[in-house]
């Protein structure tokens, strides 16, 4: 990759490398979402038993919890490419075992159950390394554009490709999207595996002012990562912050689909319009992310998404006809694509290479191991009214936005976005 200096314009082509590693995430998230959408059918035939199947979304979200930083570690510790190429041949593995065992009618819901959770180790592995490489193949001044084209590919395909192709295959044969998934996450390890060196980096920088020498346990353990988190009070305070918004977030999407089919009155079979309608503002919020930040600054842009999350989560809970919901949901997706992509250059930008794959599992670790947490409560008070998680979540956001309003904005003074002059 040639190096390019902080005076380069954001607009200069992000190249190659990263062309690789887009095109690695979209095969990667194209599989993910035959699988996401093929194992829940799939476990229809298994079992009708509510619980049963709720049990298959809640497992995709424990690996995180459980195994967030123990990944982080393995990415500090190995060659990114290598732990990129190794998880895609975990979950082809799987997935081409679960198609066998479904051809063969030896498939329960124990090995379907044991599968999510196999999905989401891999998982954790590849997206965590994802986005510690993305440092590696692009300069500073292109971490926004280069994390919105990587969030918007997989919006796309995972809202208008994955989905009704998935609803296709399994109706033709129960075992066709597992053995495409299978094939899916092959693309990415030969391109894995074709990233530059830049992108295996790992372990800390000897010419780093800083650098000191480590012992091996230092090197590989949980310990430095913690403590660094812990001392950066910015950091930590934003995680806290993400933490609490992201779970109120889960906690008004919890009875999503029966607000449209039963408050706003849906047919069932119109439901896919309305996650296209939602995803059409989640790309659109990856894809001018990076121009409000050049625009506005990284604060700004990420406390006015939250404010306009907020907002447009009351109008949700009101909306008195379908039309104005899922224009509402759209907007509330836009505001949270918004937030990711200056978000995860925040993090990029901010951590030492050699520390990242650790603090993001750590951060995740915190933050999405609680949104199974949230989404439960948010379905019981769904019970009561599936229009109240949709206020409470708004009113939670806008207070705890305007509270922090200072922390969030003081973002672009710890780490600024770097743009040309």
């Amino acid at each position: 990759m040639t190096p390019v200096t902080a005076t380069t314009s954001t607009r200069s082509p992000l190249g190659r490398d990263f062309g690789r590693l887009w095109t690695a995430a979209a095969f990667s998230n194209l599989a993910d979402g035959l699988g996401r959408t093929a194992v829940p059918l799939i476990a229809t035939t298994l079992t009708r038993d509510p619980l049963a199947i709720s049990l298959i979304a809640a497992l995709a979200f424990v690996p995180w919890l459980v195994f967030g930083l123990p990944a982080g570690i393995v990415v500090d510790r190995f060659d990114r490419r290598i732990v990129m190429a190794w998880a895609n041949a975990l979950r082809g593995l799987t997935a081409t075992g679960l198609a066998a065992l479904t051809v063969t009618g030896e498939l329960t819901l124990i090995w379907l159950l044991v599968g999510v959770l196999v999905f989401g180790i891999g998982e954790t592995l590849f997206d965590n390394a994802t986005n510690a490489v993305i440092p590696g193949v692009v300069t500073r001044p292109q971490l926004e554009r280069a994390n919105g084209r990587i969030q918007a590919a997989q919006i796309t395909i995972d809202s208008f490709i994955a989905q009704p192709i998935a609803g296709i295959l399994f109706a033709v044969s129960l075992a066709l999207p597992l053995w495409l998934g299978a094939l899916g996450y092959l693309v990415p390890i030969a391109l894995a595996l074709m990233l530059p060196i830049s992108a295996a980096r790992s372990l800390r920088d000897p010419a780093e002012p800083d650098a000191a020498p480590q012992s091996p346990a230092e090197r590989v353990g949980p310990r430095e990562a913690i403590v660094y988190l812990w001392n950066h009070h910015f950091l930590r305070a934003m995680v806290v912050f993400t933490c609490i918004i992201g779970s109120a977030f889960s906690f008004a999407q919890a009875p999503t689909i029966l607000y449209f089919l039963d408050e706003q009155g849906v047919a069932p079979a119109a439901i896919g319009f309305v996650t296209a309608g939602i995803g059409l503002g989640a790309l659109a919020g990856s894809l001018v992310a990076s121009r409000l930040v050049e625009r506005w600054g990284r604060g700004p842009v990420m406390w006015g998404a939250n404010l306009l999350a907020a907002a447009f989560l009351v109008v949700l809970g009101v909306a008195p006809n379908v039309v104005l919901a899922v224009g509402a949901y759209a907007v509330v997706a836009f505001a949270i694509a918004t937030w990711n992509v200056p978000w995860a250059a925040l993090r990029q930008q901010i951590v030492p290479p050699h520390l990242f794959g650790r603090v993001l599992g750590i951060i995740r670790m915190l933050t999405w191991g609680v949104f199974p947490i949230a989404t439960v409560l948010g379905g019981w008070v769904a019970r009561f009214d599936l229009r109240l998680p949709y206020l409470i979540a708004g009113v939670i956001c806008l207070v705890v936005t305007l509270v922090c309003a200072k922390l969030v904005q003081s973002a672009s003074r710890h780490a600024p976005a770097v743009t040309a002059p």
